[in-house]
């Protein structure tokens, strides 16, 4: 248990993380980085270099600081956090290396208003945050590496297929390369996939959501190859161009809190933009098997006919549906957005809704949900990378 003298100097500090924050995670990660270059196979480099990462941290840093008093109201976001851990395969010796260079960060940042006594209330803070991570982390390596055909961090797997789905969307189907079965997931979770480019020094890592319902006997992730020239690119280009049927792949077990409730029977809306439709394809394919009767309706919008991957499966699975409707719009094709009116006629009242895709999609599609008087309880999402504060506009 932390003093109250240790929550008042936190809570006291929470305006100052605010204000810096991403400049102290900057800082944290530059000279962890330098320090533990090993890190560097862990971490997303792309995300690092548009600076996700750097804010993600700052919003977890500035959240603790606030909540220190009452750590519980952090726990959706500790859980949220612990799975992309898990996946990732970051142990408990890591934290004392990133307490090291986060306390670091803040001095070097703040300079003399970081007292001593601000800096030794911080270190028993993350103490305690960091025991909380460790003890979550440990339950969900612990039951991933128990549940049947699970493991506890990464094995090898087998390209098996690899199919054309649009212009730029591949899927890749995996199995596990000493034969065993798969363990069972929810529909909506992710995989880590890990791999080292020609030339590289450090291995890449990519979360990609599981596009197919679970029960097969393969995993399959479908890949959106991005532009090379941005920093993003450069894992997906890799899958295209060079990972093919009998290559094998670093996988993680199957992680992720953004999932279909398969135990509702209310109506499920379905809500994605580009490559985010990868997660609905697993939500729907399961509605289809285990709960055909459910009211759903799949709204997806792409640029273009091109760009749009699975829209004959789609078609073909809401049109053996009794209650199921599938509506797309192709933005550059003159069909327009997913907007308030749009959502309005085709959500469902009392709808479970989903919601994935870029984030400029996902702030418009839930401001405009809100603004319909949609409950917050009522609207799940998925960022794709970490998490960030999604900024809600006035729809």
């Amino acid at each position: 248990m932390l003093s109250q003298q240790t929550i008042d100097i936190v809570k006291s500090t929470a305006p100052v993380l605010e204000q810096h924050g991403k400049t102290i995670t900057t800082v944290f990660y530059k000279n962890m980085f330098a320090a533990h270059p090993e890190l560097l196979n862990i971490f997303n480099h792309a995300n690092q270099s548009r600076g996700r990462q750097q804010t993600a941290l700052a919003n977890t840093v500035y959240a603790a600081a606030a909540n220190i008093d009452n750590l519980g109201a952090i726990i959706p976001a500790v859980i949220q956090i612990a799975h992309k851990h898990r996946s990732l395969g970051i142990q408990k010796e890591h934290y004392p290396i990133v307490g090291y260079h986060l306390l670091g960060a803040i001095k070097e940042v703040l300079g003399d208003a970081a007292t001593p006594e601000i800096i030794a209330a911080w270190g028993e803070a993350y103490e305690v945050i960091a025991d909380a991570f460790i003890g979550v982390e440990k339950d969900m390596y612990d039951a991933t590496e128990e549940a049947e055909g699970g493991w506890r961090t990464f094995k090898d797997f087998v390209i098996v297929d690899k199919a054309t789905e649009s212009d730029v969307i591949t899927s890749f189907y995996l199995k596990p390369a000493d034969g065993k079965q798969l363990p069972t997931y929810k529909p909506g979770q992710y995989i880590t996939v890990r791999f080292r480019t020609p030339g590289d020094e450090y291995t890449l890592n990519r979360q990609y959501s599981l596009s197919q319902a679970p029960g097969k006997d393969t995993f399959r992730i479908s890949v959106k190859r991005e532009d090379e020239c941005v920093p993003n690119g450069k894992a997906s280009v890799h899958l295209h161009r060079n990972m093919n049927i009998g290559d094998t792949i670093e996988v993680s077990a199957p992680a992720g809190d953004f999932y279909l409730d398969t135990e509702s029977t209310t109506p499920v809306t379905l809500i994605s933009g580009g490559v985010g439709i990868t997660p609905m394809m697993a939500m729907l394919e399961t509605i289809a098997k285990e709960t055909p009767e459910r009211q759903v309706a799949f709204l997806h919008s792409a640029r273009t006919r091109k760009h749009q991957a699975f829209d004959e499966v789609l078609r073909d699975t809401t049109d053996s549906l009794p209650n199921a409707k599938y509506e797309v719009l192709y933005s550059e094709e003159g069909d327009g957005f997913i907007n308030r009116e749009f959502l309005a006629k085709h959500v469902a009242e009392g709808s479970d809704i989903y919601v994935c895709g870029p984030t400029p999609f996902m702030q418009a599609v839930i401001s405009a949900l809100h603004a319909n008087g949609v409950s917050e309880d009522n609207i799940h999402f998925e960022f794709f990378g970490p998490k960030e504060q999604l900024e809600l506009i006035n729809a």
